[in-house]
């Protein structure tokens, strides 16, 4: 297996510092697409996977603190079986606190899965495709391990803020970014559009559809501010940088503050959903 990458080690070190950090900002926040209702994005996902008697394994791919996994474990079928898989030694040892043992958790990278061919019905990830660097690999991994039939679902980004909001921040983001981000490549392009989900996937899969996820949220600025400081560019600024930038975006989003002082915005998510031909 080839060593990490640049990305990929960084975000080992984060998810070490910051565990749990995804769960926290998506499992309490209700979603929406322009048809259903969710509890959270989360659901979105543990949704898609039918309530029964008939044997079902479900692969959580980027499992984190195993979120997800806990979703469909507490539906307690007895022909359920849930395996998570994560990078994050750290993410894992947290999932391993709160799922109960029948949940299998194994320490692994997405391009080298360690799981038989043909032996999952439904694969799902949540926020994690999008940062996985040889997608191509990803997909052929996916593809090895679903069942004929199966299903495919991911959540992934669709755009950084709702509204007005993300403009307001990209506006003063950017130009700190230029001079203090150090280069870092999350990913693939191709994960953040339709047109690139349809290029990874129609060869191999069928039935691919998308949805657009919303996830609003009404915080305060100072709220806000503390939820961005847990996103991986910021992360990676120094402290000078971090504290410009706090001062810039408190002052941009100042009028789009609400009467009661919370501001109407939140997360924009994707829904990709397919079938392995």
């Amino acid at each position: 297996m080839p060593p990490l990458t640049a990305a990929e080690t960084y975000l080992q070190d984060f998810h070490q510092r910051q565990v749990g950090v995804t769960s926290a900002a998506f499992a309490h926040l209700p979603a929406r697409s322009a048809s259903t209702s969710y509890a959270s994005s989360y659901a979105a996902l543990s949704d898609l996977v039918p309530v029964g008697n008939r044997p079902l394994s479900v692969l959580d791919l980027g499992c984190g603190d195993g979120h997800l996994l806990g979703l469909l474990a507490a539906r307690r079928q007895p022909q359920l079986q849930l395996l998570g898989v994560d990078m994050s030694e750290a993410e894992l040892a947290v999932a391993r606190t709160a799922l109960p043992p029948s949940v299998r958790l194994l320490q692994g990278r997405a391009q080298a899965l360690d799981v038989p061919s043909a032996s999952v019905d439904y694969l799902v990830s949540h926020m994690a495709l999008m940062l996985m660097n040889d997608i191509e690999q990803v997909m052929r991994e996916i593809l090895r391990v679903l069942r004929p039939g199966s299903q495919f679902a991911a959540i992934v980004g669709r755009t950084f803020l709702l509204g007005e909001v993300n403009d307001v921040f990209m506006r003063v983001f950017k130009p700190i970014a230029s001079d203090a981000l150090p280069p870092l490549r999350f990913g693939d392009r191709r994960a953040g559009s339709e047109a690139g989900w349809r290029e990874l996937l129609d060869a191999d899969f069928a039935d691919v559809e998308f949805d657009d996820v919303d996830v609003p949220w009404t915080p305060t600025p100072a709220s806000l501010w503390a939820a961005l400081l847990d996103t991986y560019d910021i992360d990676r600024l120094d402290d000078d940088a971090r504290q410009r930038l706090r001062s810039a975006f408190l002052d941009a989003v100042t009028p789009l503050q609400a009467s009661d002082g919370t501001i109407a915005t939140g997360w924009g998510l994707r829904l990709v959903r397919a079938r392995a031909a």
